[in-house]
């Protein structure tokens, strides 16, 4: 039961202090972009700006990355590619996580999932070379469709992606101690999310628009507004993400979430 306890804490920390119209209430013309960005969007009054906590999300694509910098920067947490399906680890996930969490950035692991294996497979995979040290912060399912992928583009029903992501959750959830995070993107989110999970943290994807646009009746966590960031320690193009609460909202959420094992 305490186990229990522990994983809604977050949950209701976090949705409590972000209701929908804390995006609509504050002037956003006098905010300047707190990251460059070489494709920048126009969000209009909802900029992802006016959000006081920002963080970074990468995988070995990114390179050599100098974590101190990308502290130093303003960057206030970091997603780290661990797995993909059943059988592949990104090759800097164990540089990432050791680095970001010796810099004193808050980190955690993701899975890109494969709906060509199994949850259970999966989640076997993601245990074995994900340690519980590595779970900083909560570990997050990437639940997207996979289109360019050589090996695998099935599209499952709807109830079939559900259950599959509920029984990968479970395992995670029951081993790290942890409510995982669903990233997402708008057309996965469309076809399958709509109105479910209610009681995790989702982390969207709108690069374009704001996710209120875009995401019926989602109540979102994190946001994932450019893939062409610019950040200090980091050669070429980050994606940045944007945090829905106040900084005091994150500094009580990671307070919450970092103990909960």
């Amino acid at each position: 039961m305490r186990r229990l306890l522990l994983a809604l804490l977050p949950v209701a920390t976090l949705l409590s202090a972000c209701t929908s119209t804390d995006y609509d209430l504050v002037q956003t013309a006098s905010i300047s972009p707190r990251f460059q960005d070489t494709d920048p969007q126009d969000f209009g009054g909802r900029t992802p700006h006016r959000h006081n906590i920002h963080g970074i999300d990468v995988s070995k694509w990114n390179g050599n990355i100098d974590w101190a910098r990308v502290k130093n920067s303003g960057v206030s947490f970091a997603f780290i590619k661990a797995t993909e399906g059943k059988d592949r680890v990104d090759t800097r996930f164990n540089e990432y996580w050791q680095q970001a969490r010796a810099a004193g950035i808050p980190y955690a692991p993701y899975h890109f999932y494969y709906f060509c294996s199994t949850a259970d497979a999966q989640a076997d995979w993601f245990i074995a070379n994900v340690p519980k040290s590595a779970v900083y912060l909560p570990p997050v399912l990437d639940a997207e469709w996979n289109g360019e992928s050589k090996t695998c583009r099935y599209r499952p029903s709807p109830e079939t992606v559900r259950a599959e992501m509920k029984r990968f959750m479970d395992r995670l959830e029951a081993y790290y101690g942890k409510r995982p995070i669903i990233y997402t993107s708008v057309d996965f989110h469309r076809d399958n999310l709509v109105d479910q999970f209610k009681d995790y943290h989702f982390w969207v994807r709108s690069t374009a628009k704001h996710p209120g646009e875009v995401y019926v009746e989602r109540r979102w966590a994190f946001w994932q507004y450019t893939s062409t960031g610019v950040i200090p320690g980091i050669q070429g193009s980050t994606d940045i993400n944007a945090f829905a609460g106040s900084a005091k909202n994150w500094q009580k959420w990671v307070a919450a979430v970092s103990r909960a094992r």
